[in-house]
Order: C-alpha cells, then sequence, then structure tokens
C-alpha cells in the first residue's frame, strides 16, 4: 500500500442477535429502526434488536401454550396482524393485574391534588413588534422601540389600544392589541412564561422575545384555574394507576421469559417501554 493509498475504514459488524436459536435477520432489524428514533444509530439499533427480541419471545411463549387470537379492529379502524393478536391474547391470559380500587385513587388525588385544577386564563393585550429570528439588526431596532413604548404606556396606559393600533404588526391591531382570554399552549412558551410573571393590569417591564418579533405586553386580568372535585378525575386516575401497574407487571413478565430463555445479542435487562404493542 502507497502513501497515497486511502485505508478503508473498519466497521464493526453488529453481534447476531438470537433467541433460543431463532436469529433475528440484520434487514428485519434494519427496518425496525425507524420506528425507534434516536440521533444515536447505534442506540436504535439496539431498540430495534430489543424489540424484535421480545417479539420472538412472545412469539415462543405462544406457541408452547397454544395461545390463538382473531385480529380485532381498534375505534379509529385500524387491524391487527395475527402476529399483534397473538401478543395481546398472550399477555391478556398471562399478564394479570388488579385494577386500582376507590382507596386508590383516593389516596393518589389526596397527594396530587396541585396536579387538578383547571389551567389559568390570561385576558391579554400586546404589540407586536416583528422581526426575523435571524435578523440581529431587525431584532435590535424592534426591542428599542417595544422599550421606548413601554416607558411611555406606563406613564399612560390608557393610550395602549391607541398605540397597538399605530405600531402592532398582529391582526389584533385592530382590537387595541387584544388577544381575549389565553390558556396554556395556546401562545408560544416565551409569552406563556412572561405571563405568569405578571400581576394584572400591568405591562412587563421588559420586552418579550418570541419568533416572531418583540411584544409589549399588558396583562388585563388572570383567572385562577380551580381544583377539580375527585369525582370528576376519578376514572383519569384510575387509567394512569391501571397503565403504570399493568406496564410493570409486563415488564416483569418479559423478564421471566427472557430469564429461562437463551439471548444472545441484546439485552433485554432494560425497561420494555413501548417495545410490545
Amino acid at each position: 500500500m502507497t502513501a497515497a493509498t486511502p485505508r478503508r475504514r473498519r466497521f464493526a459488524r453488529p453481534v447476531p442477535v438470537s433467541v433460543n436459536g431463532v436469529a433475528i435477520k440484520s434487514a428485519d432489524i434494519s427496518r425496525e429502526t425507524q420506528h425507534h428514533a434516536s440521533a444515536d444509530p447505534d442506540e436504535a439499533w439496539a431498540l430495534a434488536a430489543r424489540a424484535l427480541a421480545i417479539r420472538e419471545l412472545l412469539r415462543q411463549e405462544a406457541d408452547r401454550l397454544g395461545v390463538d387470537a382473531q385480529p380485532i379492529e381498534d375505534e379509529e379502524g385500524r387491524r391487527e396482524t395475527p402476529a399483534e393478536a397473538r401478543d395481546r391474547a398472550l399477555i391478556e391470559r398471562e399478564v394479570v393485574v388488579p385494577q386500582a380500587d376507590d382507596a386508590a385513587c383516593r389516596r393518589y388525588f389526596e397527594q396530587n391534588r396541585r396536579r387538578f385544577h383547571t389551567p389559568d386564563l390570561y385576558e391579554v393585550a400586546h404589540i407586536l413588534l416583528p422581526a426575523a429570528p435571524g435578523d440581529a439588526a431587525a431584532r435590535q431596532t424592534a426591542r428599542d422601540a417595544a422599550e421606548v413604548l413601554i416607558g411611555e404606556l406606563r406613564a399612560r396606559p390608557a393610550d395602549f389600544a391607541a398605540a397597538a393600533a399605530r405600531h402592532s404588526a398582529c391582526p389584533s391591531a385592530a382590537q387595541g392589541g387584544n388577544l381575549g382570554q389565553i390558556g396554556p399552549g395556546q401562545t408560544v412558551a416565551e409569552f406563556e412564561s412572561a405571563l405568569r410573571t405578571m400581576q394584572p393590569e400591568a405591562i412587563h417591564p421588559q420586552p418579550v422575545e418570541t419568533r416572531y418579533g418583540l411584544h409589549v405586553v399588558r396583562l388585563e386580568r388572570r383567572i385562577d384555574g380551580r381544583e377539580l372535585p375527585y369525582e370528576a378525575v376519578r376514572q383519569r386516575i384510575a387509567d394512569y394507576l391501571d397503565e403504570a401497574v399493568h406496564r410493570r407487571a409486563l415488564h416483569q413478565y418479559v423478564a421471566m421469559l427472557a430469564g429461562r430463555a437463551v439471548v444472545t445479542g441484546i439485552d433485554l435487562g432494560g425497561q420494555t417501554g413501548q417495545l410490545v404493542q
């Protein structure tokens, strides 16, 4: 080999994956990686290989127990494959868990009351001074203009609607900048974060920067969320607890199957997550 001849890079071959002597094809693992998004190709490969190994474990156990099932459709009309039907029937038969009773649901409710509230609502007006995210000069110009407006409007709050009509690039300018009531997820995160720090009938002391530009923000009113009664959330709590218990039981069941199987090329000791559908 001469000095000018480039060296070929050596890639490590994936360790063959098998379950009780049944090989999981590399081509199948490659196809499965699309369902296990990861920035690390090795991690995506390992997740895909684990998923297929678990499915093979379940297939073999269903064969051993003589499990059979007919595919069913969900509420959206999606139909199971025969393999998915057998997995479901096996799990329904072998992974039996108790449902959360009222005492467990009430205990969870009392320990997590802060989770069960209607969202806070904000009545808001704003003035948008537009500037593209990557345009530093335009951003600075908009910031300077917003700071001037904030100073003027904090001294003369009654002028906000007129200022919005003159300066705002938002369609709400026609309503004096009024956005109506805003709840969680109805605007960008930076805007929501600013609202949580404000007092009613106040203008935010600094321009609020978002991908749309710089905002002068006035909070007209905050409507605090109210605590929901236990009866309104009981079913939601029961569903959550049942799902958590079922996932733990499913993980333990797969770990039991893996413990008595001969598995090569992949570690099945991790969480099953969404590998078993």
